[in-house]
């Protein structure tokens, strides 16, 4: 090689790392142009979505726009590659799209439908959604039912596999006196829960108690003792649900069922104080001294301090004069 040639081919190597500095730097930034539409599982746009788009290669670079009404975006100044689109809708699945851009050719229009998302069974698939979840626990407790499903409904619209959310729809169904849509609701829990491997006995026993809670306040007292039954029967070491079950008869003043399921909660669990309080006020109910005492030193011996404590030794103190 001549002298002037090295110094050429020289020339040239540096000429191309001069070039391709800046190049480097600028990469994902180019004339490329891609746009296309949101549209919902009906064909239908959907406005008002923020959109965006990634460069594959560099992270850091993010491109965002918000569709219009009728469901379109767009994107310019893209460099030749791979990007990633994405976007989130309440109510269905993530858009998580990869898109090869050119800036040689015109892009085609990228539609993207929505879907619905899958039924998990049992699992939380929008953890922003708990909000609602607890929202429609407040207004079940303040008495507002009809908003509390309203919020439930929507929270399932999002987690269309926790079909556990049923149970708290019954109940609000249960409270306002619409005992056949609850019970039908309690019932497709029950029917759900028998493909639920982790919770399924746990839910169909809540869901037996609903029913018979929900025949209870008919008064029809025989029907719900075969349901509550069935409901033990079905998760018979759960004390959880055993103490709910008293307390429904208990604020239904049916004082000797009360008195049997507070009792089966205590042997499930005997380090639990509360079957022993509720025990303590039911024998005071029944006017039985001697019984109420003794559950409720039960239960000091297991919660010796706090406020329900000192009620428990007043009450002691009282019925022991």
């Amino acid at each position: 090689m001549t002298h002037r040639t090295a110094k050429a081919v020289l020339s040239l190597a540096a000429l191309i790392v001069l070039v391709a500095g800046p190049a480097f730097s600028q990469a994902g930034h180019g004339k490329g142009r891609l746009g296309g539409l949101l549209v919902d599982p009906d064909n239908k746009p959907v406005a008002g979505i923020k959109m965006t788009l990634t460069f594959s290669e560099n992270k850091n670079l993010v491109f965002e726009d918000t569709t219009g009404k009728k469901g379109e975006w767009s994107f310019i100044g893209l460099g030749t590659g791979n990007w990633t689109l994405s976007a989130s809708v309440p109510g269905y699945q993530p858009v998580d799209q990869t898109i090869s851009v050119s800036q040689l050719a015109v892009n085609p229009k990228v539609q993207v439908v929505l879907k619905k998302p899958e039924k998990i069974p049992g699992v939380l698939q929008d953890e922003k959604s708990v909000e609602l979840l607890e929202q429609g626990n407040q207004l079940y407790k303040d008495g507002k039912y009809d908003e509390a499903i309203a919020a439930y409904q929507k929270f399932q619209e999002t987690n269309p596999g926790l079909y556990q959310i049923q149970i708290s729809i019954a109940d609000c169904y249960r409270e306002k006196g619409e005992f056949d849509k609850a019970i039908a609701l309690y019932n497709e829990v029950i029917g759900q829960s028998a493909s639920d491997a982790t919770m399924g006995r746990d839910m169909a026993a809540k869901a037996l108690a609903g029913i018979g809670n929900s025949h209870l306040k008919q008064g029809r007292l025989q029907e719900a003792q075969g349901f509550f039954e069935k409901s033990i029967e079905t998760s018979p070491k759960d004390e959880i649900l055993a103490y709910n079950v008293g307390e429904i008869y208990f604020s239904n003043q049916a004082l000797d069922p009360a008195i049997r399921y507070f009792e089966l909660a205590a042997q499930i669990k005997p380090s639990w104080p509360d079957p022993f309080l509720k025990l303590g006020y039911v024998y005071l109910n029944k006017a039985d001294n001697a019984k109420a005492a003794e559950s409720f030193e039960k239960f000091l011996a297991l919660e010796p301090e706090g406020e329900r404590a000192a009620l428990a030794k007043n009450i002691l103190g009282f019925i022991k004069k």
